[in-house]
């Protein structure tokens, strides 16, 4: 039996990064968002996740920009540490041990030095009591340092983010909690207390739900329960104190926050609406609807230029400061609970399960990305809590992809449960499902199993708690006009009047196994013949799942009574069972190896083996806290090698199961971790903009060029308006001059200038000239002084250039400065 020392369970994504407020980087480049243990960094622009700032050791619970240094982000943990980042380089510079839990995080640039920390009140036995304190952070040039000193500063505050912000240039803090609010003065070490009724006279509820300072004024900005907005003034003075109320929420306000002038005050709340109020001019204000979610959270770029809303459905959308979307940042949609079970796109190898209300979400695994939504209800939603709306159950798809099947139900209190069964097409042309047929009432009761057949043939099985099962196939066009097959019911089944809750194909397709109750019928799928029942120990059937491969004959069971069953289908016995509390069995498409989730003394175990021995492969104990209620074998795109023996299992499937929390986990090799470590590296180019395919493809490009350059070829000029060029595309075209203007500097922008070489060439034409009427002229005097006869009779130098006792660069020497002009001498007398 294997162990867990050589694999480790590892965190694959799923992670909220709506839990706190993203901050913005200090150019408007990249966006930093806490992410369960680590943070992640986020471009603006491209919506890729540039760098994971991993390091602490628990839920990090907050982020704020180092104001002495923009490079550089603070990091607050539940590990009861602060930690330094550069978050460009992606590296860890120091870490302070504060030593207590911290829930948020606060820094001014009028306090050099000094965070200010929210962290559990000390002697207070209530869990929700927090207390903000200051801490001195010591300079050392050790990168972990005990940060020791610590000063309260307000002994009751939430422990909500946003419901602590620092006034006007650092002078005071303001803090609201239940229905107090309480600015401290640090100047004058001294706080002042407002209180309001918990009703008004209407009974609605005046509850302080977060709030936000003016930068640049004494005002204070408070949202409520009711919906209303209250800015405070002269809050220096108890008793002279006033505040005006703006009213347009209907729900209670989720957050506020002001430019960086404070020229507009953003909130938001569960109408998934983003609201502009003018400041001083609160009747003139904009709005963004459709947003899609609940806003959590409201930030905005240092320069405001950007702002970027947190939602409910973990997601974040980045937003032009014309009140514009420019980018959405999506995260797996994480709901109350997770209805359908997990499974594998076979085109995309996309995680497909339940996200927002009525959608199919798709979301892959190898980026930990969203890749989009599928709206399988087609009903708008309404955000009203208590009212029961179509919820998506069950999903399958087919062996190739092209079919998938949805099931959605809803259950009002004193109504019917209405039910649809959905079969949707996969579109070539859009690359997406396509609705074909709606069976409205499938059953009388709920759909307990859903399940195509593995076979590649256009065959699906429901089972139902109305005591049937049902075969779907899909049938020819009846309608003249309409070319498209539809889906009908071929085969209704039941057994004693039993309710059915589990169904699976065998491996070919050739056998359909339903467990009814605590009886196992194995059905076959060519005539619908009842061929067996299995008999198993006492319990209801839970799961059920065919071997694969050589274990094809196998069929395993588990059962409410803590059994896992094997049957044998050759003999029609059972071939082994233990005892141990199975809450999922799964099946590898890929190999003969299964695994089961077990639940045990408040924590799940996992067990790797294969139906035709009896001794795991593998063991894990406590992978998580709780149960286990969800979990798939992904496919592997390229099958591992050179992996041993022991680990094996994962060469041909990834196993990926969710915690409790909704964490995405996987199991891996160190190995297979240092690769994926190497190969994100390269996914960072020079300016921290992540690369997307096309951007890979294109530095590929890039890379052999510069190659062919370092080798000698002849490297073509960038254009001298590149720049030029950069800034025109990427400038809003609301603030560019008309298109006329910039036609022609556009033009010449994108033209190769050709003047220095033109200059270089004309030198070098006129050189070639000039030598070439030297050697002629050289010609002539040496054949004319041939036929001259000599002056002197001793035949000496007459001082002629062409005079054979000089060489021939001697004399070109000598014409160059006799051609010389020495008038500049007659200047000197």
């Amino acid at each position: 039996m294997v162990e867990h020392g050589e694999i480790r369970v590892v965190h694959r994504g799923g992670s909220k990064i709506n839990f706190r407020q993203p901050v913005f980087t200090h150019d408007s480049r990249f966006l930093l968002c806490a992410s369960a243990n680590a943070v992640k960094v986020f471009s603006a622009s491209t919506e890729e996740c540039v760098h994971h700032l991993v390091g602490h050791t628990d839920l990090v619970t907050g982020l704020i920009l180092r104001p002495s240094n923009h490079l550089q982000v603070f990091s607050c943990s539940l590990d009861g540490t602060v930690r330094l980042w550069d978050y460009d380089d992606g590296i860890l510079i120091k870490t302070f041990v504060v030593g207590f839990p911290i829930y948020s995080i606060y820094a001014s640039g009028s306090h050099d030095g000094v965070l200010f920390l929210t962290i559990p009140a000390k002697n207070d036995k209530r869990s929700d009591a927090f207390q903000l304190v200051a801490v001195q952070l010591p300079q050392s040039s050790e990168q972990l340092v005990e940060a020791r000193e610590i000063s309260a500063v307000l002994p009751d505050v939430s422990a909500n983010p946003g419901a602590i912000s620092f006034g006007r240039a650092g002078q005071y803090i303001a803090s609201v909690c239940g229905l107090h609010l309480e600015v401290f003065f640090f100047k004058k070490q001294k706080s002042f207390r407002f209180s309001l009724k918990e009703e008004n006279n209407k009974g609605i509820k005046n509850t302080f739900t977060c709030a936000a300072c003016h930068p640049k004024e004494d005002c204070i900005a408070t949202g409520h329960e009711d919906g209303k907005i209250r800015l405070w003034r002269n809050f220096s003075h108890k008793k002279e104190y006033t505040h005006s109320a703006l009213h347009w929420h209907h729900d209670a306000v989720g957050a506020l926050s002001f430019t960086p002038e404070g020229t507009n005050l953003l909130s938001g709340g569960v109408e998934s609406v983003l609201v502009l109020w003018r400041y001083n001019q609160e009747t003139q204000k904009d709005f963004l609807p459709r947003l899609g979610a609940a806003i959590a959270h409201i930030a905005v770029s240092p320069d405001g230029s950007l702002f970027c809303t947190a939602h409910s459905d973990n997601k974040i959308t980045v937003i032009h400061s014309y009140v514009r979307v420019s980018a959405v940042i999506q995260g797996l949609v994480r709901g109350d609970r997770i209805w359908t079970d997990l499974v594998v796109d076979p085109r995309s190898k996309a995680l497909v399960m339940n996200g927002k209300p009525g959608h199919l979400q798709f979301y892959s695994l190898q980026r930990d990305k969203l890749l989009y939504n599928l709206d399988i209800v087609q009903q708008e939603y309404i955000h009203e809590s208590g009212l029961d709306q179509f919820e998506v159950v069950k999903v399958d798809f087919d062996a190739g992809g092209n079919w998938l099947a949805t099931v959605e139900e809803r259950k009002q209190n004193s109504a019917e449960l209405e039910l649809n069964l959905k079969l949707w097409a996969f579109d070539e042309q859009t690359q997406s499902f396509v609705l074909n047929t709606t069976v409205p009432a499938p059953h009388e009761d709920r759909i307990s199993d859903l399940s195509f057949s593995p076979d590649r043939t256009t065959l699906l099985v429901s089972a139902s708690r109305d005591g049937h099962f049902k075969a779907w196939a899909l049938a020819p066009p009846t309608d003249a006009e309409d070319q498209s097959p539809s889906w009908c019911c071929d085969f209704v089944a039941s057994y004693h009047g039993l309710a059915p809750h589990c169904c699976g194909f065998s491996a070919d397709g050739s056998l359909l196994a339903v467990g009814f109750q605590e009886v196992v019928t194995v059905w076959s799928t060519a005539s619908w013949e009842l061929l067996t029942t299995l008999s198993q120990p006492p319990g209801h059937v839970r799961n059920l799942c065919f071997g694969r491969l050589s274990c094809s004959k196998y069929l395993l069971g588990t059962t409410t009574k803590n059994q896992l069953c094997c049957w044998n289908l050759l003999s029609c016995s059972l071939e082994w069972s233990t005892s141990m509390d199975v809450t999922l069995l799964l099946a590898d498409p890929l190999s003969e190896n299964m695994a089961a989730f077990c639940f045990e003394a408040g924590s799940t175990d996992l067990f790797v083996f294969k139906p035709s021995e009896p001794r795991p492969l593998f063991s894990h104990k406590a992978v998580c806290s709780g149960r286990v209620l969800r979990a798939v074998f992904s496919p592997r795109e390229e099958l591992l090698e050179g992996c041993e023996e022991d680990v094996q299992w994962l060469n041909s499937s990834r196993l990926f199961f969710f915690t409790p929390s909704m964490d995405l986990m996987t199991f891996s090799t160190k190995a297979e971790e240092d690769r994926l470590m190497a190969s994100s590296k390269q996914l960072v180019i020079g300016d921290q903009v992540s690369m997307t395919p096309f951007n890979l493809l294109l530095g590929k490009r890039g890379q052999t060029e510069g190659q062919e350059v370092a080798a000698g070829s002849e490297r073509v000029q960038p254009p001298q308006g590149s720049s030029a060029v950069k800034e025109l595309l990427q400038t809003p075209a609301h603030v560019l001059p008309s298109t006329s203007y910039l036609c022609s500097m556009f033009v010449q922008s994108l033209l190769i200038s050709t003047s220095d070489k033109r200059e270089q060439n004309n030198v070098t034409e006129e050189e070639m000239e000039s030598e070439k009427e030297e050697d002629d002229s050289e010609d002539e005097e040496t054949q004319s002084s041939a036929v001259k006869p000599d002056v002197a009779s001793g035949g000496g130098r007459t001082g002629d250039p062409t005079d054979p006792g000089l060489t021939k660069a001697q004399t070109k020497e000598l014409r160059r400065v006799r051609k010389l002009d020495y008038s500049w001498l007659r200047d000197l007398d």
